[in-house]
């Protein structure tokens, strides 16, 4: 039998920071092409859109706003949620560009998102 013992170095590794994982993005992803090739290029059937939900391929809640208008560019329900962010609003990525000031960078805190208002 080997055993692999693995440390950490004390230095800040063990902060609390939230990860942006590979799974989330792949799973946006996933729900973006999915939604795609069902809503707007017709390319697969609805049996085959229902299964790619019920196999959690695509996330049918992140669906649902992307047919709403307003929401079309929307990077995760989280930025919508209002109890996720301070004084009960919406997250800094939801803000259009015009309304930010000139030359300002905006990144989520919860998915890495630069900017996903509709009107940009």
């Amino acid at each position: 039998f080997f055993f692999f013992f693995f440390f950490q170095a004390e230095d800040g590794i063990r902060d609390l920071v939230r990860s942006r994982g590979l799974g989330d993005v792949y799973k946006r992803q996933m729900s973006r092409y999915v939604y795609e090739m069902f809503y707007r290029k017709k390319e697969i059937s609805k049996d085959v859109y229902e299964y790619c939900l019920h196999e959690k391929w695509a996330d049918a809640a992140l669906i649902a706003k992307w047919k709403k208008q307003g929401y079309e560019r929307l990077c995760c329900l989280m930025c919508i949620q209002n109890s996720n962010h301070n004084f009960k609003t919406t997250c800094i990525c939801r803000v259009p560009k015009a309304k930010l000031e000139p030359g300002k960078v905006v990144e989520c805190q919860h998915c890495g998102c630069k900017g996903c208002a509709s009107g940009d």
